[in-house]
């Protein structure tokens, strides 16, 4: 069996920056073990797989280790094939998920805009783990899917370095750090999920879908640039709409493969 594999880099402007992702079209499902297999083989944080659905495809993510209910990241990579590599004629389309519909379209500057549902953190009393795994006490702690610790700047941010070990002992799928920023964005980010086999994603799409209402709120904006500053980097448009955020970026193939089994 042949399987046509794309290497993506999205929430990027060009090679090398982003999120890489791993974007598999398939005509039907495989096994669910082969699925982790591939995912596991390309060690990216994660690997899309979609099928023809209807008028739309339906969409699955894998990290190296596990199936995930919601990544953003190569959901935006997936979109990005679909739309540059499989003659794909409309503007819009819709993907069956494990987090219902999800619709991403075109826009008029050339970004891919993504509907996602919107995922408010609520303030909770900051676990000692939490504090022990990024080593300093943030200045606030709210919980949703992930952690999210907020701190004063964006240089505090930046120069964290976490133990993953401890970090992989909470509850929770992962940990969101943020801060506000006075530069070209309006909030930086990172996130960790050694739990989930990823220890520093490099952009995190459903991160942002907890980031933007809670920065929506505290900003008293709907409308929000954001960053995120890990290593190799990434811009996020974001937009609060009620219980959806829509969040925007671009991408860029970096290698078309194939798979043999």
């Amino acid at each position: 069996m042949k399987i046509r594999q794309y290497q993506v880099d999205a929430f990027a402007g060009r090679v090398f920056e982003g999120n890489p992702a791993a974007v598999c079209p398939l005509q039907h499902w495989l096994e669910d073990a082969v699925l982790q297999a591939i995912a596991g083989e390309n060690n990216l944080s994660e690997t899309a797989f979609l099928v023809p659905a209807g008028a739309g495809f339906g969409l699955r993510w894998f990290t190296p280790v596990t199936e995930v209910d919601l990544c953003g990241h190569a959901t935006l990579a997936a979109a990005h094939v679909i739309f540059e590599h499989l003659d794909y004629p409309e503007q819009d389309i819709a993907f069956d998920t494990r987090s219902g519909e999800l619709r991403v379209k075109k826009n008029s500057q050339g970004g891919l805009s993504m509907d996602f549902p919107s995922a408010p953190p609520v303030a909770c009393v900051a676990p000692p783990l939490l504090i022990a795994g990024l080593g300093r006490p943030p200045v606030e702690v709210l919980a949703a899917d992930d952690y999210l610790a907020v701190f004063d700047s964006a240089e505090t941010v930046r120069a964290i370095t976490p133990d993953h070990a401890v970090l992989s002992q909470l509850d929770r799928r992962g940990v969101i750090i943020s801060a506000p920023s006075g530069d070209e964005v309006d909030f930086v980010s990172r996130f960790f999920a050694p739990r989930y086999g990823i220890p520093e994603d490099p952009v995190t799409g459903s991160a942002h879908c907890t980031l933007i209402p809670y920065w929506a709120g505290r900003l008293g904006r709907t409308t929000l640039r954001a960053r995120q500053i890990s290593r190799r980097g990434g811009n996020v448009g974001c937009e609060l709409r009620g219980d959806r955020v829509v969040l925007t970026g671009t991408a860029v193939t970096f290698m078309e493969a194939e798979i043999t089994l």
